[in-house]
């Protein structure tokens, strides 16, 4: 059985990554088969092993500079790789192995609110402050800078009157979970009919 192999970089709570992995746990044509993590004692570890799913963390040694990361990327045949709550800038030779392959979500309208530091509560807080009446997702492609890669999606929300940083994390989040697999699935499957060059 030929199916695509997916990868998921995470660093925290993973409730993006379990919704992903959930969705395509029967998929006849592609499936997640690892998820890697920064953080050894990511709440994201436990939920993959829930479903079988290999995990791997690593050191930003094995990341930036040794190759491990990579190196683990191959001998899993990892063919498109996902970020969900991963904070950490992606290498070029990893950006090079996988062009166009590696997607990331933000929980805002990008580009504003990117950037370096730019993640979770934060996010929202900054959102707020601004007195935005939206804000929403942004599913973008990943290059060598935090948040510039083509945007691929966005999808928007409403930001009420007397909204919190909670309220307005619970809107984006749904936004995540409703629209994240779907694309990765549309990606993914696009991957058999892209000539290399």
């Amino acid at each position: 059985m030929n199916y695509k192999r997916i990868a998921i970089f995470a660093s925290g709570s993973g409730t993006n990554a379990e919704n992903i992995i959930r969705f395509f746990s029967l998929h006849p044509n592609m499936r997640v088969e690892l998820v890697l993590s920064n953080k050894k004692d990511a709440p994201v570890l436990e939920k993959a092993h829930k479903y079988n799913v290999k995990t791997f963390t690593f050191t930003k040694d094995d990341f930036f500079y040794n190759d491990r990361v990579l190196k683990i990327l191959k001998k899993e045949k990892i063919d498109f790789i996902v970020l969900a709550g991963f904070l950490w800038l992606v290498p070029t030779n990893i950006v090079r192995e996988y062009p166009n392959r590696i997607v990331n979500i933000h929980p805002a309208l990008l580009p504003k609110y990117g950037g370096k530091g730019m993640y979770g509560e934060r996010v929202h807080k900054a959102v707020l402050e601004n007195e935005e009446n939206e804000s929403g997702i942004t599913i973008h492609y990943v290059n060598e800078k935090y948040d510039e890669g083509n945007i691929i999606l966005q999808e928007k929300c409403s930001v009420k009157r007397g909204e919190t940083p909670e309220s307005l994390a619970s809107k984006v989040h749904e936004l995540e979970y409703r629209y994240y697999p779907e694309i990765i699935e549309k990606l993914v499957s696009r991957l058999d009919h892209i000539h290399h060059h």
